[in-house]
């Protein structure tokens, strides 16, 4: 969970889709006084301020005061709008464009991808996808996945919240969630980032694998995870589990600070925990781990447990004994 994950959506709706004016150029248009709609067959091409849509086919709907209502394109559409250096585009199977709530969504094999000039920097695909204009939020339905230059994260499910100005709110990931980056991965139930206070929040069945310089990995796993992008400091908390090489230890809550190459290097435990390395497991009230170099200290009301020394009766010799 690094701070790459908070930038990775800031340009995606960076500015509204519609405005007055509706423009739709076909080879045949067609008006159903049964069904109300207005239809459009071969080389669509429909142009909403910015925003350009082309296809095969689409109806728009009238409403009871012969106001357009709704603008649907069939037959794999293909919507992007250019702003500056910018474009962002929107595939899928079906798309629908609201004239009244300001609404656009796309369903079946739906993708969506900002590009940079001809670099493309986010790509979002899912079964669906639905975009409030007036509202700021998109609504990512169905297998999501987000692409971000090496940042991938997949859920069932994703909420982007954006103000006015197009600027990041925060995102939600939603059931089953993960987030890839370099070599190390977290999974939870939902993840929660907020753009204002630049914290990322990962709760229920969380877990953080994390790729060592040397190879190694470091797992991490608690009920819930906190990353403070500000202060690169990462916090976990209720039922916290780590395992690192031959250490194992468990407590409360814990703190990791990373080194000067971001990667985690001091994991400290608050409250009474416990680490273990072969047969011997240490308790204290605080226990600090440290991955380069390896070792660890204990403090505050330490007890030591060492399993399966011996009883001191050995007959034959061998084990630990004192000799009587």
């Amino acid at each position: 969970m690094k701070k790459i994950f908070l930038a990775l959506i800031i340009t995606l709706f960076s500015a509204g889709v519609f405005a007055s004016d509706l423009i739709i150029e076909s080879k045949t248009q067609n008006y159903s006084e049964e069904e109300n709609k207005i239809k459009f067959d071969g080389d669509v091409k429909v142009t909403v301020d910015d925003m350009k849509v082309v296809g095969e086919s689409a109806d728009v709907s009238m409403g009871k005061d012969q106001k357009l209502d709704t603008a649907t394109f069939y037959d794999k559409p293909y919507a992007f709008e250019v702003k500056k250096n910018k474009k962002r585009e929107v595939k899928a199977n079906i798309l629908q464009m609201s004239l009244i709530t300001k609404v656009v969504k796309a369903q079946g094999d739906t993708q969506s991808i900002v590009f940079d000039g001809d670099k493309p920097i986010v790509v979002i695909n899912a079964d669906e996808q639905e975009y409030d204009t007036k509202t700021g939020l998109m609504t990512a339905n169905g297998t999501v996945t987000i692409h971000y230059k090496e940042l991938e994260t997949f859920s069932d499910k994703a909420k982007i919240r954006t103000d006015k100005n197009g600027d990041l709110k925060d995102i939600e990931l939603i059931g089953n969630a993960r987030i890839k980056q370099e070599g190390s991965d977290s999974y939870a139930d939902n993840f929660f980032y907020n753009a204002s206070t630049k914290l990322l929040t990962a709760t229920g069945n969380t877990t953080s694998n994390a790729l060592m310089d040397d190879g190694t990995k470091l797992v991490l796993k608690s009920n819930r995870q906190e990353y403070l992008q500000d202060k690169n400091i990462f916090n976990a908390s209720g039922n916290v589990r780590v395992w690192y090489q031959d250490y194992y230890a468990a407590g409360p809550k814990v703190t990791v600070h990373p080194n000067d190459k971001g990667k985690p290097n001091e994991v400290y435990f608050s409250g009474r925990s416990s680490i273990t390395q072969g047969v011997r497991t240490i308790f204290a009230d605080k226990i600090t781990m440290t991955m380069r170099p390896k070792n660890f200290h204990a403090d505050g009301n330490t007890r030591t447990v060492i399993k399966n020394i011996g009883s001191g009766e050995n007959t034959n010799n061998d084990g630990i004994g004192l000799g009587l």
